[in-house]
């Protein structure tokens, strides 16, 4: 299959496409670039839209899309089953597969969409994984004065459960979005929307001693000048899969092997505010969810507390 996928993944190297290519490869590229140049959709968007459409690719092995129905299309969704993918990242599949669709409609290749007739997964088929209090304390804690860059460390996993912010987030953050004395920042989220969320005092404390100390020895190491706020060691714009390898090697030290992940502090900064009383609303807000559904994920955790509570205090219980 190394062949069929060549064109995508030059696509997204930015090289030059082989003149041979494998014809639904070669429509697969051309819809991501109609997603970026014509929907103006953001990066990582194009970029998941990339991942699941070279799943599609894989499964059409050779085949052309406009030939199948939903019949066929059902036997992609057992393919995705078989690689033991997780009812969101399937669903994430059916939506793009769903919208390749619409493309191939708009451009006279295909006639009718027959992936509107796919069910997507519940998403809270699988609740998101949530630490507890105590975990977040001792996960927050890993960092020691002995790591490299700890005041960057510290900073950063103090940002995460403190704002909710998404990893892509928090990695964007730039000096100029901080407002440290107005205690709140400025996030830029999905589709270049910006919200401002606020910061606690341990946050903001760890990041005037990352900018007080670590920063300015990293920004050195850069070729160029970066207003991001979380470098990396070479002075380059921290990305997502360094900030998760931070996260899973802090967790790991302090014993948390749960599947944790930088997206587990943004669960449990929305779960605790939930469980300690705060609006649905407002942590709506904070999230910078579209849709209140989407918050409503994590009342799950609320409600069992209320169960609890009425278990323990109702008399008829």
């Amino acid at each position: 299959m190394a062949k069929r996928l060549t064109k995508l993944q030059m696509l997204q190297n930015g090289a030059t496409a082989p003149k041979k290519v494998d014809a639904s490869d070669s429509i697969c590229a051309d819809f991501l670039i109609y997603l970026k140049r014509e929907c103006h959709l953001a990066k990582n968007t194009v970029d998941a839209y990339r991942r699941d459409m070279m799943q599609f690719v894989k499964w059409l092995d050779g085949r052309k899309p406009e030939t199948m129905g939903v019949s066929d299309l059902s036997d992609f969704i057992g393919f995705l089953h078989d690689r033991e993918l997780a009812p969101a990242s399937i669903s994430r599949n059916i939506v793009a597969v769903r919208t390749f669709y619409k493309y191939l409609q708009l451009e006279g290749i295909a006639t009718e969409n027959p992936a509107e007739l796919l069910a997507t997964q519940k998403s809270w088929q699988r609740m998101p994984g949530v630490l507890s209090p105590s975990e977040v304390d001792a996960f927050l804690s890993a960092v020691k004065k002995s790591d490299q860059f700890w005041e960057r460390d510290r900073a950063l996993l103090e940002v995460l459960y403190a704002t909710g912010c998404r990893a892509s987030e928090v990695c964007s953050l730039r000096v100029r979005d901080l407002s440290l004395s107005e205690k709140h920042l400025r996030c830029h989220g999905k589709g270049d929307k910006q919200r401002m969320v606020p910061i606690g005092g341990r946050a903001i404390a760890a990041i005037e001693l990352y900018l007080s100390h670590a920063r300015g020895i990293l920004a050195a190491r850069g070729p160029s000048l970066c207003d991001e706020l979380f470098l990396s060691r070479g002075g380059r714009p921290l990305d997502r899969v360094q900030l998760w390898r931070l996260v899973k090697r802090y967790a790991e030290r302090v014993g948390i092997l749960s599947e944790i992940s930088p997206h587990s502090l943004r669960h449990s900064f929305a779960t605790h505010l939930l469980a300690g009383g705060a609006d649905l609303r407002q942590v709506q807000e904070m999230l910078g969810h579209a849709s209140i559904q989407t918050t409503q994920i994590y009342t799950h955790v609320e409600h069992s507390r209320l169960q609890r509570v009425h278990r323990e205090f109702h008399p008829r219980a």
